[in-house]
């Protein structure tokens, strides 16, 4: 009875993973705007629900929205200005962007949808309004490029082999730390991703792209002498993506 219980559990395992797999497959979506396979599992309109269901909670999580509505209304400026004049008014995405109270993270991020916000503590770090362009871009590319789409997918995906694994070998651990790395790894080439769409927002927009440059050496001193390494970030090292940049501009201005 043991072995024949086995046998089945093993079965039944497999035909998860199989199942995972068949899904994967048919989930795979050509990105129009950067050309590339992505394996996405949802809507434009279901990103958009996620992004307006989130925002509060991301908002609550940094002191709320500041309070000035000058410096509100500036930003809407840059980031409508980056949207209509590029590609991303193409998009199905609703554009917002919010301006956080936190004073203490330099952070700027994007939910999928089209909801952007960046913290106070990053603005008041930044010297110019190409660079607030700089980074606004760089977010809008992370919506456009649909990569939080792309990790909920990806998620679900390890999710489901974890559970084939569990049940056929009880391996799932093992397999939740190669979904792990394989979402880590994602995360640096969407990182340069949006960096380049974010180069070419600012051109198409009117901005200067060497701004974007500006911005790294930004975050590169913010992070000081404790900086994580690369290999254990999900982000770039900052002179890897000054390189990247540069070749982004170079390519983009011919």
């Amino acid at each position: 009875m043991r072995r024949g219980g086995l046998k089945i559990r093993i079965l039944i395992g497999i035909a998860i993973v199989i199942f995972a797999f068949i899904k994967k497959c048919n989930n795979k979506t050509l990105n129009p705007y950067t050309d590339r396979v992505q394996n996405i599992n949802m809507s434009a309109d279901q990103e958009i629900a996620i992004g307006l269901q989130s925002a509060p909670q991301m908002a609550q999580q940094h002191g709320g929205l500041h309070h000035d509505k000058k410096l509100q209304n500036y930003i809407d400026v840059i980031g409508n200005k980056l949207v209509n004049q590029t590609m991303a008014r193409e998009t199905p995405y609703k554009y917002e962007f919010h301006l956080l109270a936190d004073t203490n993270t330099i952070n700027a991020f994007a939910l999928p949808g089209g909801q952007i916000f960046i913290t106070y503590a990053l603005l008041s770090k930044l010297e110019n309004e190409d660079q607030i362009a700089g980074v606004l871009g760089h977010e809008i590319g992370h919506v456009l490029g649909r990569h939080s789409a792309e990790r909920i997918a990806e998620h679900e995906f390890w999710k489901t082999i974890s559970t084939g694994a569990s049940v056929g070998a009880d391996m799932g651990g093992l397999v939740n730390g190669i979904g792990q790395n394989i979402l880590l790894g994602n995360g640096r080439d969407d990182e340069l991703e949006s960096d380049k769409l974010g180069v070419l927002f600012m051109i198409n927009a009117g901005y200067n792209p060497e701004q974007m440059i500006g911005v790294m050496k930004i975050l590169k001193n913010a992070g000081g002498s404790n900086r994580v390494p690369e290999f254990q970030s999900t982000h770039p090292d900052p002179e890897n993506r000054i390189e990247k940049i540069k070749e982004a501009i170079q390519e983009y201005s011919q």
